[in-house]
């Protein structure tokens, strides 16, 4: 059962929230972020580093995730087009994973500007998804997905938090699935 749980988290084919699935406003953009491994695992690990953070960068994190995305959402809806985009939301996974498992002396300003790139991808491809359901609707529904997704993640952060080795181990597995990602991008 555990070799078919992990081919399943390493299968491509569980990377569908992308361009060409189907689409119907709110629903669709709060499905957005739940319908790819992709855009989960990363969600989930900005909250899991945030939760490394003191103090105001607990939260600054998160949000500049979902502002930056917003921003790449919109240059998405309007057709801007990022060369590997896959990639880059696979090195997301990667990156972002390492990072709360490993990366505890960082300066929030720093982990801001990573969690803004990565945010950028996930947003344009959001926004190329969005097809012809309405902007507002379909960005609503992703954008509360995600901050929800940040808060799990912070939650699950927070409660390992006293156990580094947890921590590092469900950062560092995130990350793994990312790796595996880049090879199927």
């Amino acid at each position: 059962m555990k070799k078919i749980f992990t081919l399943l988290l390493l299968s491509p084919v569980l990377a569908f929230a992308h361009p060409g699935h189907i689409t119907e406003g709110w629903q669709a953009g709060a499905l957005h972020p739940l319908s790819g491994w992709d855009h989960l695992l990363a969600m989930l690990a900005v909250g899991l580093w945030a939760a490394t953070f003191r103090g105001k960068a607990r939260w600054l994190i998160p949000s500049t995730f979902v502002g930056v995305m917003i921003v790449g959402f919109i240059l998405g809806a309007h057709g801007m087009q990022i060369p590997m985009l896959e990639q880059g939301i696979a090195a997301s996974v990667l990156v972002l994973g390492l990072a709360a498992a490993w990366l505890k002396k960082v300066p929030a300003s720093a982990a801001m500007v990573l969690v803004g790139l990565f945010a950028l991808f996930h947003g344009v491809a959001h926004g190329a998804e969005m097809g012809a359901h309405g902007t507002f609707s379909y960005a609503c529904g992703f954008v509360i997905v995600t901050a929800a997704l940040h808060v799990a993640g912070f939650g699950l952060g927070t409660a390992l938090g006293k156990q580094q080795w947890l921590l590092r181990l469900t950062g560092s597995l995130i990350g793994l699935v990312g790796f595996g990602m880049l090879f199927t991008a």
